[in-house]
Order: C-alpha cells, then structure tokens, then sequence
C-alpha cells in the first residue's frame, strides 16, 4: 500500500509525501508500542518520490518508509519566487521528519538529495539516525558544468510525442548517453506529464538551474564534517562521485563507511537495484536496529 501524506515544508510550500506501508495505529504510538523505525528517502535533482518505490518497498518490510517530493518536484509545490536554496530544502526535511513523526531517522538520499540529508544531519543531529548517501560530491562543481546543463535543456526535444520517445531520447539518444541505458529512459519518463502538445516535464528547468547553484559554486565539506551519526556513502562505479573524492568524504565524516556498485552510473538504485540493496542494507539493519 502506497498513501499520500501531506507535509507543510519551510514558507508553508506544500510538499507530497509517500508512505509505502500502513503506518503504526495512533493508540500504538502512544503507548510507545509498535512504533518501527523511520527511513526517510530523499529523491535527486528532477527526481520524484516515486524513483524511490522499488527501495521502499522492500525497506517497508520492516522499517516505516517515506519518500518526499521536494519543493518544486512530484506533485509537491513549485513556487514561482521560489526559494530554492538549501536553507529551504534542509528546512523542508526537517518539517518532514517531524510532521510525520519519523525522528530518529536513517536519512536515504541520492545526489541532491544527499547534500540535503546530510545538512540537515548536520544542523539537527537529535533527528538522525543514520545516513546513506549516494552519488553526491561535496565539493564545489564549477561554473562550467551550470553552462554545460543550461546548453543541455536546451537540447531537449520538447514537446515529446510519447513516452517512448522519452524513453529513447534519454536512454540512446541524449549526447549525455555514453551507451545505451534504458534504465536512464525509464528514469525521466517517470517525471515527465502529458500536456496538450505532448510530455513535459513535471518541474521547471529555470528552477532546477536555480537549485543546482548552491553546489555548482560552494563546497560542502565542512557540513559533512559535523555529522555525528553513523554514514555510508555510496557510488556507482560510473557514477559522477569518483572514488577518491568518495573515500575522503569518508574519512572526513566522523563515522564515515564506503561502499561502491558495479556496472552502475549516477542512478545506482536504477542501474543496479539489487547490488544497490546488497550495498545498503546491512548498513541500514545496523542503525535501525541498534
């Protein structure tokens, strides 16, 4: 079972969230009884909740799992003025946590939104339990890369004429596509929506251009550093993480661990999603049930 819960997040933006099991029964929780452990699962730049479900899934099995649409993805709010900065982000998170009564948490984030669980493992470290993060860099990117993904938008054939051209565009044809991956097609199928001319994506390129800045120009290095909970950071094999910025992230975290996936590119939990679980999950078992 999948339900909708809706979150208030940071200016009073909307935020959509996914419980992928039945929650405790209230007279439960109360009684301190039945009360599972929370996982919160954090989706990447122009992801959704939904690229989560297959991770949630099996985590429900034992574990309270939620995965959010952050502010401006999914069904979740798009202001026009936004904010999109990593203040509002980590904001959002933290009122996640708290309105579903999730903390202490193991935080699950992928690129994006990695750098938010761990800022916010960082500045509310009552509220985390245990962090994964996978795929993300934590050092500055670089003005080049904010010019190489404007000129990439712009190369995108809107409107698609149907999801199998998304699917073809993104998992063959894309410059951006080294070898053919239908996994990557699937991927941007999912946030895309169909519109009187065609699919269109479900976010806003000018805002994910916006959101991208705070690591395109600024190091995250010293918020890594303050997160006190146990953390595994993980990257695929052809990922955008390379192995030694990886393996220094882990020596920077206090209680940093690595692990790396095979045969896998930035989308790890799409490329490989059992070595992705073979990964994750004895780190997860560790925290959870501690």
């Amino acid at each position: 079972m999948v339900r909708r819960i809706d979150v208030t997040g940071a200016g009073g933006v909307r935020l959509a969230a996914w419980e992928f099991a039945d929650p405790p029964k209230d007279g439960q929780r109360r009684a301190g009884l039945g009360r599972e452990p929370g996982v919160l699962l954090l989706h990447g730049l122009m992801g959704r909740a939904a690229h989560w479900a297959g991770t949630a899934r099996w985590l429900a099995e034992r574990h309270r799992a939620v995965a959010l649409d952050q502010r401006g993805h999914g069904r979740s709010e798009k202001p026009p003025g936004g904010p999109f900065t990593r203040e509002a982000y980590v904001a959002d998170a933290e009122a996640a946590l708290v309105q579903l009564d999730l903390a202490p948490a193991v935080l699950v984030g992928h690129s994006m939104g990695a750098l938010t669980a761990w800022q916010l493992a960082a500045r509310r470290p009552d509220l985390v339990a245990g962090l994964v993060i996978c795929d993300m860099r934590a050092s500055a990117l670089g003005a080049a890369t904010q010019r190489e993904w404007t000129d990439w938008f712009r190369a995108w054939p809107l409107p698609f004429a149907t999801l199998a051209d998304v699917r073809k565009f993104f998992g063959e044809d894309d410059p951006w596509v080294e070898r053919p991956n239908p996994a990557r097609g699937t991927f941007y199928a999912e946030v895309m929506t169909e519109t009187e001319d065609g699919w269109r994506p479900v976010f806003d390129r000018e805002q994910m251009l916006s959101t991208r800045e705070a690591w395109v120009y600024d190091a995250h290095w010293e918020e890594l550093a303050q997160v006190q909970c146990p953390a595994l950071v993980v990257r695929g094999l052809d990922g955008e993480l390379g192995r030694a910025e990886a393996q220094e992230m882990v020596r920077v975290l206090p209680r940093g661990r690595y692990a790396e996936v095979p045969d896998a590119g930035h989308l790890v939990h799409y490329d490989q999603p059992e070595a992705w679980r073979a990964a994750i999950e004895p780190f997860l078992d560790g925290v959870l049930t501690a």
